[in-house]
């Protein structure tokens, strides 16, 4: 039996079992775009009254979904570059730094980063309240960052232990400073680790609703997870073409992102873990 035929019942089977998926996301893009009729599974006529979200207010005490998606893009964005910023220092201290308590604080980043968020959600809603930064933007990023930080430190120092000490000890030996060793000859090893980390803490924001749900109640702090929500409560009868015209407009991006970068989110695989 060739390769080829063997690999075909796994890919039968793994067809079928994601069937019920594929369906589901078919339907949402039908029912987007069409009218069937009330308990009919049969799509009916072509109507764009569903995605009027794009060229209109929904609703007068809400923002446009273009307020709403740059919101979302610089919760996102903003989120992404912190993570990946303090992951890139903290994590090459932590490969190549003897300090002490080293394994300790591996350790206290790995139970750090297995607290669900919605434990932690009361301290942080009075830590917000006490310093100002409750139903902003800012004050939301900011935590978002915090609690992705532990794995995105975890993932880069993997990513450097892979990096040899040749390297540096050339770099050094040849005159360069430590910070110009780390900045030329190290962070180009681990490129592909950065641009997992970026995409994926990117995403990570991108999809967030309980954090901005609690911690940014407001109109003008909503993003597009909120205010979805805000959309299937509002109405006494729910608009529900409304509400997947919307959540197909708001997994767009996340798709796309997938197909084009499927090959760098894998390279987060890449790095070690030796302690």
């Amino acid at each position: 039996m060739t390769g080829t035929q063997r690999i075909w019942p796994i890919v039968l089977i793994l067809a079928i079992f994601s069937s019920p998926l594929v369906v589901m996301y078919l339907y949402q893009v039908i029912d987007s775009v069409a009218s069937p009729d009330p308990g009919s599974l049969i799509p009916g006529r072509i109507d764009v009254s569903n995605w009027r979200f794009l060229w209109e207010r929904i609703d007068t005490g809400r923002p446009t979904i273009w307020e709403v998606t740059f919101n979302t893009f610089i919760f996102a964005s903003t989120t992404a570059f912190l993570v990946t910023l303090c992951s890139t220092t903290a994590g090459y201290a932590l490969s190549r730094l003897n300090m002490p308590g080293r394994p300790y604080f591996l350790g206290g980043l790995i139970i750090l980063h297995a607290f669900p968020t919605i434990t932690l959600i009361i301290a942080i809603f009075i830590i917000l309240q006490a310093v100002g930064l409750f139903d902003t933007l800012v004050g939301v990023i900011l935590v978002k960052t915090a609690l992705e930080l532990p794995f995105g430190v975890w993932i880069m120092k993997g990513f450097y232990d892979t990096v040899p000490w040749e390297i540096e000890i050339a770099g050094v030996q040849d005159g360069a400073s430590r910070f110009r060793v780390w900045w030329e000859l190290v962070i180009p090893q681990v490129k592909p680790g950065l641009a997992a980390l970026l995409i994926i803490s990117f995403l990570s924001g991108w999809s967030e609703f309980i954090l901005p749900l609690v911690l940014a109640p407001g109109s003008s702090t909503q993003v597009l997870s909120t205010f979805m929500n805000a959309v299937i409560q509002d109405d006494a009868t729910a608009d529900f073409g409304l509400f997947k015209a919307i959540g197909l407009y708001y997994s767009i991006p996340v798709i796309v992102i997938y197909l084009i970068f499927q090959k760098q989110l894998m390279n987060i695989y890449g790095g070690g873990t030796k302690g």
